[in-house]
């Protein structure tokens, strides 16, 4: 008996036998190849043979099967928010990271995927007796008077409790004290460690994080006002891993709007150096609270300059990690081929302690990876390849030459024409695209007929390459945050028109830039370029950089901020920490911490503190 598979195929032989005849069959040939191979199909529900029909005939005896070919009805779209990942993944090793994971255990073994153990120094002598004394050390030595037992943990975070209070009016860093649960935190931690229990260095440390994380027990704002009561069940893996470690949350720092700048609906948040500019974002909190000392240290995220520039601007250290390194689970997604997750400390060695804990592998974010960190206090500079470019600080390259360090110098880097932001608006518009679609209803606005994006005056230029259109009228108006005004909520809606063939062209380009960055850096262990230089090239390629202070001097920030009017005067600066910044080759975030470690030890630009009481 023949099967439909036979009927098939019989069908088939006979279409591929049939002359076409256009006036027999009345058809246009396209139309007759398509219907053609769906007749064939139709055959395994019981049409037989052609045998000496027409194709018109063939076709007007089929046409009830072919009635039952239809498509389904469209279901419609399953809905998205803001964290849901695209199948695609970024990989910043330009050989992939199965090569890199071969690379990886050739040279370490199982040891590869092992966290190294951080030992923090003991405290010698006896613990400061001011508030303020202990408020502005290092993590690591908090570390150590707490493990000592010289001080407890709820000590410490009630002095920097009281600051927040007093400190905030001034500074705007705080968006939620969180008093009862880091207090609680606290004697938790003090009771583990009097009955024997000591979880690591950062047991009994507080830290800020910036608010755009989930926690369960407080509001996860994203500096904006349409979530100011946002609330999740859940913690951001960052979060989970800091408590697992003994560190107490104590607030949740300002993020700029939609992590963007340094306003956010509270208002600004200010530099605790020089109080009359912003603290810059859009990591804005955390860079302004670590500075003014109201944490040991914080947590900071960035997309393209969001951690760099604001430690930069409020004299601290930190660590921009290579990309991967840590989860970005339970954080607001700006772009998820770019966002990156690192501490912000006021030395070296406190971006290390913290470090050690956040890297790693995490199943929830499928862009992580663990590859060796370990922090080297010793660490020989005179073994290590460093470049540096002829504009880099002089301070700074001249006494890391008088520490031991090889000068090797260095051109400009690579870079690949027509790449543009490499699709960080599309990603942009795509991770806001539920928000956006929820304000263009609220606003009785078509997403397909949006104002143009005006060429000079407010909105002109976008952050971050983003380039919104114009604030249509009615929409914010009246709003006294300067960003909302120029770039008007939401921001993010300059990519929704890119073309799919774009972006998949800026992807390929982009993959360019990672290979020519590889070549480029293949000779490196890191290098030093001018104090802003290579944030949004590596922010493409997902190279490390270390943010460190070099000299004490009046800053050159220009005028009061990019949403200034031209007309507005300079602010006249105080004197503040200078930084620099040390970028490493991929997956060398501990040896240029190292590095800045050993500038530190000889320097105490980093021990300064602003005169805020």
């Amino acid at each position: 008996m023949d099967t439909p598979l036979d009927f098939l195929e019989h069908a088939q032989a006979e279409l591929a036998a049939m002359d076409y005849d256009e006036a027999s069959a009345g058809l246009p040939r396209r139309e007759f190849m398509f219907r053609s191979l769906v007749a064939a199909a139709a055959s395994t529900f019981g049409v037989r043979s052609l045998g000496a029909q027409s194709p018109r005939a063939y076709f007007d005896a089929t046409a009830s099967v072919w009635s039952t070919m239809q498509p389904p009805a469209q279901q419609p779209a399953v809905a998205l928010g803001n964290g849901e990942a695209p199948a695609l993944q970024f990989m910043p090793y330009p050989e992939g990271t199965g090569a890199l994971m071969e690379k990886m255990v050739a040279k370490y073994g199982v040891n590869a995927f092992k966290r190294s153990t951080f030992t923090v120094e003991p405290w010698v002598g006896a613990a400061p007796t001011s508030a303020a004394d202990l408020a502005f050390l290092p993590a690591h030595r908090i570390a150590a008077l707490i493990k000592a037992r010289k001080i407890t943990s709820r000590q410490i975070t009630d002095i920097y409790l009281e600051r927040m209070e007093r400190l905030n009016p001034t500074l705007n860093c705080v968006v939620t004290l969180m008093k009862e649960s880091a207090r609680a935190e606290a004697d938790a931690m003090d009771k583990e460690l009097a009955a024997g229990k000591y979880r690591g260095p950062l047991h009994g440390v507080p830290y800020g994080i910036k608010d755009l994380f989930a926690t369960k027990n407080a509001p996860t704002t994203w500096g904006s006002p349409d979530f100011k009561d946002q609330s999740f069940d859940y913690d951001a893996e960052i979060v989970v891993r800091l408590r697992a470690a003994g560190a107490v949350l104590l607030a949740k720092l300002a993020t700029g709007l939609y992590a963007q700048n340094d306003w956010w609906f509270g208002g600004r948040t200010n530099n605790p150096w020089n109080t009359n500019i912003g603290s810059s974002g859009s990591s804005t909190g955390p860079g302004s609270a670590t500075a003014g000392g109201l944490v040991a240290f914080s947590i900071g995220t960035e997309t393209q300059g969001s951690i760099v520039s604001p430690s930069i601007r409020n004299g601290i250290s930190a660590l921009r990690p290579t990309y991967g390194r840590v989860s970005r689970h339970g954080g607001m997604v700006l772009s998820w081929s770019q966002d990156r997750v690192g501490p912000m400390c006021r030395t070296a060695e406190d971006c290390a302690m913290v470090f050690n804990v956040l890297h790693g592998v995490d199943p929830k974010d499928a862009s992580t990876v663990t590859t060796p960190f370990t922090f080297d206090r010793n660490l020989k500079l005179a073994s290590l390849r460093i470049g540096v470019d002829p504009n880099a600080p002089k301070e700074l390259v001249d006494k890391l030459t008088a520490l031991g360090m090889v000068p090797k110098t260095i051109g400009a880097r690579p870079t690949v024409a027509g790449m543009g932001g490499g699709g960080l608006n599309a990603e942009y518009a795509a991770a806001f695209d539920s928000f956006v679609q929820k304000k263009a209803k609220e606003f009785n606005l078509d997403l397909n007929a949006l104002p143009e994006r005006p060429a000079t005056g407010p909105g002109a230029n976008g952050p971050f390459g983003n380039t919104p259109p114009a604030r249509p009228k009615g929409v914010n108006e009246g709003d006294p945050n300067p960003m909302a005004a120029a770039d008007w909520n939401p921001r993010f809606v300059g990519g929704r028109n890119t073309k799919a063939f774009d972006f998949i062209n800026n992807q390929r380009r982009r993959l360019m830039l990672v290979q020519k960055w590889g070549e480029f850096m293949k000779d490196l262990d890191g290098f030093i370029g001018n104090p802003n230089a290579d944030v949004g090239p590596n922010a493409q390629t997902g190279h490390p950089c270390a943010v460190l202070p070099y000299k004490f001097d009046v800053p050159n920030f220009g005028g009061g901020g990019p949403r200034a009017a031209e007309s507005t005067p300079a602010p006249t600066y105080k004197a503040q920490p200078i930084c620099g910044v040390i970028t490493g080759n991929l997956y060398n975030d501990d040896i240029i911490l190292s590095v800045a470690h050993q500038f530190q030890k000889a320097t105490d630009f980093h021990a300064r503190r602003p005169a805020l009481g």
